[in-house]
């Protein structure tokens, strides 16, 4: 349907949009599904932010680094 590519830094590098969703009359579901994409996005970032970070402080929790 929608997705979205993100990196580290959380900038979108890419939208990839279905065309079967593609429907003027629908709208609203597109923005919905679009916003529902970015959401998982960012999430999927996060957790990539998170076990990288494990790695570099061999799992210790450092205050203020996430």
């Amino acid at each position: 349907m929608v997705s979205i590519v993100m990196n580290g830094k959380q900038e979108v590098l890419s939208i990839r949009i279905d065309p079967e969703v593609v429907n003027r009359e629908e709208i609203d579901m597109l923005q919905d599904l679009i916003a529902a994409a970015m959401n998982e996005a960012i999430r999927k970032s996060h957790e990539m932010m998170t076990e990288e970070m494990k790695k570099i402080t061999g799992g210790l929790a450092i205050p203020g680094l996430l």
